[in-house]
């Protein structure tokens, strides 16, 4: 007994260890409300591929889509999404997924057809696709059905309401088939739909209370979408009576205006619906430079384009946080002209003499591994991998300094995890080879200023975020 007892908490301890590896090797979701989150559903930007809208979300900092049936794939393939891609054709929607660090969370609105062979396949796709939600407005008769396979396939079905005449207009239409359901019955609650039915959002989300999946989030005046935050204001009374009901779910951005460029007005929204989540129910994430500049240190030479972080180039001055820190996740991306350096630093004393600990950031695609490649911290340790990617791409950064560890996470692979007490000696690595350094970095203070280099050529920043453990 004593012996299956041991073997059973060894195993406990192997599957623990393998799940904290997981976690660790991958990067954060930088949410602003703990239990919240944002993504987009790609009907937003339905007069591009699915693979370019995929591209636009993550732009905007944002990690989940809910994709639309009928929207082509790729510029390569020309099939749209939906159940009857080939397995070879949802593979490549997969790939591109994990590239971008974007998870498809839901998808719809789609029919559910009525017989069990049609509901079935689309059942069996949207598992394939490690889909948790289907929104759809299926006919009342076709629910138990629908609930038999929800229950099956571990997947909710969400009845959403496009606006009046339509069948579930009104929120009572849903409830009604949802009673006596089991949870895996609820809604996708588009609070634009409902103003354009006249009906009052807040009251609405009231009446659903419980039911509600997923949420479709816009701000409609004058009969189209604007920025959230201004016309009536409806956002943050929305997002509060969805705290008060401890909502924990995603919410997808669906902005039908502006259709060639609606980037620079979902950008402000988003972070207006940040600015109210983070006061509701706070995860601890926040910009690490913030687009006014008031919480860093500048010459002058650095600015904001289109939600990118650059700078003039030749310039030399560094960009500097005015708050020190000593544990914490800083998640970025970045990109670099060709042979392009710079660095992002960490726990700085002083903005203008070493020693300093700098990750590097810089133009090293096909370069074999050292310490001076993207990654790595210069001059200390290599990474073990060279996980950057071709010049003109984006790559994702996460850097963790937790003690004495830092780590870093390139383009989803761990390729970074030291301890800093075993440098134990100025100039000297642990492996033996030499550094510049005339201190041991054992011997650094454990907090201090972050930093982004300007090295005289450009680089460019997005979504830069910070949270401290």
């Amino acid at each position: 007994m004593r012996k299956n007892i041991t073997l059973l908490i060894i195993l406990l301890l192997m599957v623990t260890a393998m799940t904290q590896i997981s976690v660790a090797s991958g990067h954060p979701s930088p949410e602003a409300y703990d239990g919240w989150r944002m993504g987009a559903q790609t009907w937003t930007f339905r007069k591009f591929t699915l693979f370019e809208a995929i591209d636009k979300v993550r732009s905007l900092g944002l990690n989940g889509i809910q994709a639309f049936p009928g929207q082509r794939v790729s510029a390569d393939i020309n099939d749209k999404f939906g159940p009857d891609l080939t397995s070879e054709q949802r593979q490549a929607v997969k790939d591109k997924l994990q590239d971008a660090g974007v998870t498809v969370y839901a998808f719809g609105v789609t029919g559910v057809p009525a017989n069990e062979t049609g509901a079935r396949k689309l059942f069996e796709f949207a598992k394939d696709m490690g889909i948790k939600t289907i929104a759809s407005e299926p006919n009342p008769n076709q629910f138990d059905l629908i609930e038999k396979l929800c229950i099956e396939y571990q997947i909710k079905l969400a009845v959403h309401n496009h606006p009046k005449p339509s069948r579930y207009w009104n929120p009572d239409t849903v409830l009604e088939v949802c009673e006596g359901r089991s949870h895996w019955i609820g809604a996708c609650t588009d609070v634009g739909h409902w103003v354009r039915s006249g009906l009052n959002p807040v009251d609405c989300l009231k009446k659903l209370e419980g039911r509600i999946h997923d949420v479709h989030i816009k701000e409609i005046e004058d009969g189209h979408d604007v920025i959230w935050g201004t016309g009536a204001g409806r956002i943050k009374g929305i997002l509060e009576e969805l705290d008060r009901q401890r909502y924990n779910g995603t919410f997808s951005i669906e902005y039908e205006y502006n259709w060639d460029n609606n980037l620079p007005e979902i950008r402000p929204s988003v972070a207006y619906f940040n600015s109210i989540a983070e006061t509701l129910n706070p995860t601890g994430w926040a910009p690490l430079v913030k687009s006014d500049f008031s919480n860093v240190e500048t010459k002058g030479n650095w600015f904001f384009k289109d939600g990118e972080l650059t700078l003039k180039p030749k310039a030399g001055s560094d960009l500097w946080t005015k708050t020190k820190y000593n544990n914490f996740v800083l998640d970025l991306e970045y990109k670099v002209e060709a042979k392009s350096n710079s660095g992002v630093f960490i726990r700085t004393q002083d903005h203008n003499w070493l020693p300093w600990i700098e990750v590097q950031v810089e133009d090293s695609f096909g370069k074999p591994t050292s310490r001076h490649i993207a990654g790595g911290i210069f001059d200390i340790k290599e990474p073990t991998v060279n996980a950057i990617k071709p010049i003109g791409q984006w790559n994702r950064m996460t850097i963790t300094a937790d003690g004495p560890v830092v780590r870093v996470v390139l383009n989803n692979q761990k390729v970074l995890d030291i301890n800093l007490n075993n440098w134990t000696k100025a100039h000297q690595n642990p492996d033996g080879s030499k550094n510049k350094f005339n201190v041991a970095y054992k011997d650094l203070p454990r907090s201090g200023w972050i930093g982004l280099q300007d090295h005289g050529q450009k680089v460019w920043y997005r979504n830069i975020r910070i949270k401290e453990l």
